[in-house]
């Protein structure tokens, strides 16, 4: 980790050395915005427009002004007390030093989802989907990938008979995941439930509302862990993944779906629901991100979904530093849009 002002950020020095593999000798950048440097922070903006290979986080004890924001939104993400717009989170020196371990352990996944999130946060929902499911996919078939997958060793996976539950009354169709026993992880099994669910919605346009649950203590525990890197192909991983996309689905009834969340809601647990035109949540509802900590970035649609709702920054700070975060915050920075 460097630690520079703005001053040495506008000269240019974030990042530049790199080593024999072509990795940052430094991926991991750190802003004092404390220092009294903001006569450099335009230049220090325009320093940063073309660099895509390190994580550049800001860090201020005191609130930012409001002349901050550019600065701000061309950051990965920043840590203050408080500042114009949504480009900062109310982090601290903690928050700051759990990122910092996250870049060290894996590199590649953190700079990956820094370029990500710029690009999906400017993009139609289907390209963001297309770059973030080729982003997926390489870091699959990376070197820190492979080193959460051999300490992580599968387990077999038990079938279910409905993992996914249909009830129709009158006009509302009901979608409730049913693999309580596994707090509702995403598996394949589940996905394909929730398209065909899905697919009724989009063929019938009697349906008025698809209200999506979860069964059990959770709403979703994330991607079956035991299912993750199975695929001895990922460029064909690629493909699946773009052909039978449950967010993207999800996407496509946005207007009639809403969401009820409650317990766990990790990973793939809020990326497709973000997607939803109404997301509510229980009082017992907690959020997480914790692809980064496996050598990957989000890959059920999260950097698309969750970036167009709490903005590439925040989305940044959730997937950098893997801590969850409850429903008051959620609610706050508007991930849900109302309590149940």
């Amino acid at each position: 980790m460097e630690q520079i002002g703005l001053l040495e950020l506008a000269e240019g020095a974030a990042g530049l050395a790199v080593t024999d593999s072509g990795i940052p000798a430094t991926p991991l950048v750190v802003v004092d915005l404390d220092r009294d440097q903001w006569p450099y922070a335009e230049a220090a903006v325009a320093a940063l427009e073309n660099r895509r290979t390190v994580v550049v986080i800001g860090v201020s004890d005191t609130a930012l002004p409001a002349n901050a924001e550019p600065l701000l939104e061309s950051l990965t993400c920043t840590l203050a007390p408080s500042g114009p717009g949504r480009a900062w989170v109310r982090g601290d020196r903690a928050d700051r030093d759990r990122i910092a371990a996250t870049v060290a352990a894996a590199p590649r996944a953190a700079i990956t989802l820094a370029g990500l999130l710029e690009l999906t946060s400017r993009t139609s929902v289907e390209d963001g989907l297309l770059a973030e499911s080729l982003a997926y996919s390489m870091l699959l078939a990376g070197p820190e990938f492979a080193g959460w997958r051999a300490r992580t060793p599968r387990k077999t996976v038990p079938d279910s008979a409905d993992p996914v539950l249909l009830d129709r009354t009158d006009d509302v169709l009901t979608v409730s995941l049913n693999r309580p026993e596994r707090h509702n992880a995403f598996g394949r099994a589940v996905r394909d439930g929730l398209l065909d669910a899905f697919a009724v919605a989009e063929h019938d346009p009697a349906i008025r509302e698809v209200v999506l649950r979860g069964i059990g203590r959770s709403f979703c525990s994330g991607g079956d862990l035991d299912e993750f890197g199975s695929a001895g192909d990922v460029s064909a991983a690629h493909l699946v993944r773009l052909s039978c996309n449950a967010g993207h689905a999800a996407h496509r009834i946005a207007g009639r779906l809403r969401v009820v969340l409650h317990g766990a809601c990790i990973g793939a647990g809020i990326e497709i629901p973000a997607f939803a035109g109404r997301v509510e949540a229980h009082d017992d509802a907690w959020f997480q991100l914790p692809e980064l900590s496996m050598g990957l970035v989000p890959g059920a649609g999260g950097t698309v979904s969750i970036s167009n709702r709490i903005g590439r920054w925040r989305t940044a700070f959730l997937t950098l530093t893997g801590r969850p975060i409850d429903t008051d915050t959620a609610l706050d920075w508007g991930l849900v849009d109302g309590r149940t």
